[in-house]
């Protein structure tokens, strides 16, 4: 299989919070062929915060971030879903408004950078998805997920807005419906679970603000797969991870009933299925246990 190679956006959340994901994330590079040059340089995307805080100081911290990528000439890969919201939203803002973009690059002269507009920006499952592809996948698989029922869980800033993030994948993620996730679940030999959670929101972001109402949101979600007899829960975002894996009581509380089921990260389930080491994908660092392992 061709060798390819992109630049590595890892963001905050998988150095610090979920370092299974950034382990999971290099052990199925390696299984798939890939080259991730990662972009150490790279500074946080502002989570979505920053943003409502100071709309150009954000802008100028993403170009920034892309703007390394340009100087490999390279895709920019994310494996957050909030990094992808914003870094994709960044590049289309600055592509379509040339004063602004002209703005940013003043800033960004400042330390010697330039925004040009030439890498492109997606998410690690739409670059296995689009560039690698799901029969290729089917393929590579050593150990089929077969006699598990797998809750794919998208997040909302992977799929929403539809109008931007479809923009940075070849197969149009239908936000109501998306089937990214469910076809690589399958493609890995697992069964999909349909619920009615699975694409909507976990509450991380308004945890602060609203934090019964997030801890509701996510209680829902664990709840609504547990209902639908999943084995356990898949998401592409360390953000979600984060909010199903770790919070089991509160969530359980929230809601009034006990909640509770083991939360993978997309790369170490595709890992699991192309046979890559328990231990290489950081399975130990989960809070709700992941026996099945």
């Amino acid at each position: 299989m061709e060798k390819l190679k992109y630049a590595l956006f890892t963001g905050c959340t998988a150095k610090q919070s979920t370092p299974e994901q950034y382990m999971s994330t290099m052990a199925v590079a390696e299984k798939l062929n890939i080259e991730l040059v990662e972009l150490t340089e790279a500074s946080c995307c502002g989570a979505s915060h920053l943003q409502d805080y100071d709309d150009f100081l954000s802008l100028v911290l993403n170009a920034r971030n892309i703007a390394y990528a340009e100087k490999h000439g390279l895709t920019m890969v994310t494996i957050c879903n909030t990094c992808q919201l914003n870094t994709a939203m960044t590049k289309h803002r600055l592509d379509e408004n040339a004063e602004l973009k002209a703005k940013v690059n003043e800033k960004l002269a400042e330390v010697g950078l330039e925004y040009k507009g030439t890498s492109q920006i997606t998410h690690f499952l739409y670059a296995i998805i689009d560039d690698i592809g799901l029969d290729k996948i089917k393929e590579m698989v050593v150990t089929p997920l077969s006699q598990f029922n797998i809750a794919p869980f998208y997040g909302c800033h992977n799929i929403r807005p539809s109008e931007l993030q479809n923009t940075t994948h070849k197969t149009p993620e239908n936000a109501y419906n998306p089937r990214s996730l469910d076809d690589l679940i399958i493609a890995c030999g697992g069964e999909s679970v349909q619920y009615e959670e699975k694409n909507k929101c976990c509450g991380f972001h308004v945890e602060l603000q609203a934090p019964k109402t997030s801890a509701i949101l996510a209680g829902n979600v664990v709840a609504g797969a547990m209902d639908q007899n999943a084995d356990w829960i898949v998401t592409p975002c360390p953000l979600c991870h984060l909010k199903l894996d770790t919070q089991t009581d509160h969530l359980s509380e929230a809601i009034g009933r006990d909640v509770e089921l083991p939360v993978l990260h997309m790369q170490q389930m595709l890992g699991l299925a192309l046979g890559c080491p328990a231990d290489s994908l950081g399975m130990k660092h989960h809070v709700t246990k992941v026996d099945f392992v």
